[in-house]
């Protein structure tokens, strides 16, 4: 068995980096605050260039496409390559949205999840119409609080968290996306490299923001960890406006079903919280009510 080494960024090591750096800024507290705000005023930058980037998109979009063209030998056999893409990531997400959340739901809660699901139809509706898990928000925790009776304190904590780094559609599609760039152009991929694009897609995933088509940006990392280049991802441009839309809805109903699963494993601790010293206040028996009624009567 041979090795080699490529050219090209140490990504895994960046994100492993990354991690660890964020975990010891938040051990400094008040110290790494100045850091902390400085990232994330950065983070701030960077999304609203990305959405100016994304207004303007639709013009150099049609120009990639078009160079890509081009240069293709057969436009058919793309075609055809793209159509099996598409429809292999449609199938990854089903399976998942719809089987494995739901198994995993079913075997925490012991309830099967349909009016569960059939509660949130709106959130998922506008999930999928606006490509936003963050834009989805609000109506997410509105259905679940007052449809599925979930504790705002659930929501408030699970689905925030869950909108900015549950994204495991956008991991799903990433992952088969580099596996198809690299399938068009001719690259065998082992066992070791799909490990490590996985690993990369779920992490990169990870730090996708909740606006529309924000994996594209996170898929440069993915598509670097391979050795395949950035320009690639134009391949995938023609039908990603459409798979945005599926994966973020298999997004926000991950954060629900996920809200919905800590809901029932903490409320027993929600109903100590709701009484402080933890005694569970019991119901007055009929003769208490006479007794108290009697005495009453009396004063």
């Amino acid at each position: 068995m041979t090795g080699n080494f490529r050219q090209g960024s140490n990504i895994i090591g960046l994100v492993v980096f990354a991690i660890v750096f964020g975990i010891v800024i938040s051990m400094m507290k008040e110290k790494g605050r100045i850091l902390l705000e400085f990232f994330t005023a950065m983070s701030e930058a960077m999304m609203a260039l990305t959405r100016i980037v994304i207004w303007v998109s639709p013009v150099g979009v049609c120009f990639l496409i078009a160079a890509k063209i081009l240069v293709l030998k057969s436009f058919k056999v793309l075609l055809g390559q793209l159509g099996m893409y598409f429809l292999t990531v449609i199938i990854g997400l089903s399976l998942h949205g719809f089987v494995v959340l739901v198994i995993i739901y079913s075997l925490v809660v012991r309830e099967l999840p349909f009016r569960f699901v059939a509660n949130i139809v709106q959130p998922l509706a506008t999930a999928f119409g606006t490509s936003s898990s963050s834009a989805t928000l609000p109506l997410t925790i509105a259905a679940l609080e007052e449809k599925n009776h979930i504790d705002s304190r659930i929501t408030r904590f699970v689905l925030p968290i869950g909108a900015t780094i549950n994204m495991d559609g956008t991991a799903l599609y990433e992952a088969v996306a580099a596996i198809f760039i690299a399938q068009v152009r001719g690259i065998t991929l082992g066992i070791g490299q799909i490990i490590a694009i996985s690993i990369t897609a779920t992490a990169a995933s990870i730090g996708a923001a909740g606006i529309p088509q924000a994996g594209l940006v996170t898929m440069v990392m993915v598509l670097d960890t391979v050795g395949l280049p950035a320009e690639d991802v134009s391949l995938i441009l023609a039908v990603d406006w459409l798979l945005d839309r599926f994966r973020t809805t298999i997004n926000v109903l991950g954060d629900s079903l996920g809200a919905g699963i800590v809901n029932h494993l903490s409320r027993g601790e929600l109903e100590k919280m709701s009484h402080p010293e933890g005694d569970i206040i019991k119901p007055k028996s009929p003769e208490d009510s006479v007794e108290n009624g009697v005495e009453a009567t009396q004063m």
